[in-house]
């Protein structure tokens, strides 16, 4: 069991260590949104509700909405007829919806409206005859649903400059390109730098399409990695946003761990460290961030900062069938 936070008795016969805790970070609104349509849903429809694959990449989130009664699937094909569905904040493709509406199912799309934002942006490109160069991750989710939004063929997926060197496509050729929202910001700047270099008659979309949310956590990890020894990001493996926090630290000097949970903390990581910078991706909740701190002052007397770098008020709407 964890030693308490403030535990005078024990404080004293425990180096002190010092938390310096990013702001912002954790939930953004997109997953707040997703995770609030689960919940909704459940109180409009009863359990059980259906959530085509995980609602977000966070396994804490996703096990507290199974206990509430929502159940987690793959392929709509594991969807009973007649069931809500809801479809994840990553987006899906086209396919996936028009199949729900073949079937007759009634869906919720919780796609973060930033990803849709993408999507439409896509359509908008190809009736105006462009080829799409796409920058994201293989086989990712957000990925998959964005390649989806358009005819096969029409879109391709570059992960890196080299992919960028090795494309086929000609100066004559109609080229747009777009992103993944939970990408490095560096990297993607490079491969997109990369891109325009090669075909500068391409075009390129408004504003950049790596959301704020992750922007904006990574321009915190920049702040606070300098100052620290360690640097500790809470997410899933499989969150791409978490993945990047790693690596931001990493490229400022800076030794970096994802864990999923506190438990996940090992206490060799603290020995001869002074300072540890705490941050969590955009799928992970704050209660996670509390239970890392606890199991820290399990080990070591902590001095908590928050270093703050940015203030978050976005806020997005419900599907209209979830508001009264």
């Amino acid at each position: 069991m964890n030693a308490p936070l403030h535990d005078s008795a024990t404080s004293a016969t425990r180096p002190a260590i010092t938390l310096l805790i990013a702001a912002p970070r954790g939930f953004c609104a997109g997953v707040d949104r997703a995770i609030e349509i689960v919940e909704r849903s459940l109180e409009r429809y009863g359990a059980p509700v259906y959530v085509r694959h995980e609602i977000v990449h966070n396994k804490f989130v996703v096990d507290g909405l199974k206990a509430k009664g929502a159940i987690f699937v793959e392929e709509l094909d594991q969807v009973p007829d007649g069931a809500p569905v809801i479809f994840s904040a990553h987006g899906v493709p086209k396919a996936v919806p028009a199949e729900a509406n073949r079937r007759g199912l009634d869906y919720l799309d919780a796609t973060c409206p930033l990803v849709s934002k993408v999507h439409r942006q896509a359509e908008r490109q190809i009736k105006e005859k462009r080829h799409i160069i796409f920058v994201g991750h293989k086989g990712h989710p957000e990925v998959i649903g964005t390649l989806g939004q358009v005819p096969e063929g029409q879109m391709t997926l570059v992960e890196t400059e080299e992919d960028v060197a090795a494309l086929a496509f000609t100066s004559d050729d109609e080229l747009a390109y777009l992103t993944q929202t939970t990408l490095s910001v560096d990297d993607t700047g490079k491969i997109v730098q990369a891109l325009k270099v090669r075909y500068p008659q391409i075009v390129g979309p408004k504003a950049e399409d790596i959301c704020y949310a992750t922007s904006n956590r990574q321009a915190a990890v920049k702040e606070i990695a300098p100052r620290c020894d360690l640097v500790i990001v809470i997410g899933a493996t499989n969150s791409s946003n978490s993945v990047r926090l790693v690596e931001v630290a990493e490229r400022c000097g800076t030794a970096a761990k994802l864990v999923q949970r506190g438990s996940d903390v090992d206490p060799v990581w603290l020995e001869g460290v002074e300072t540890v910078g705490l941050t969590a991706g955009a799928s992970a909740p704050e209660k996670l961030v509390r239970e890392v701190v606890d199991q820290i002052a399990g080990f070591r007397t902590v001095n908590e900062r928050t270093l703050v770098t940015a203030e978050e008020k976005m806020t997005f709407k419900l599907p209209r069938q979830l508001v009264d």
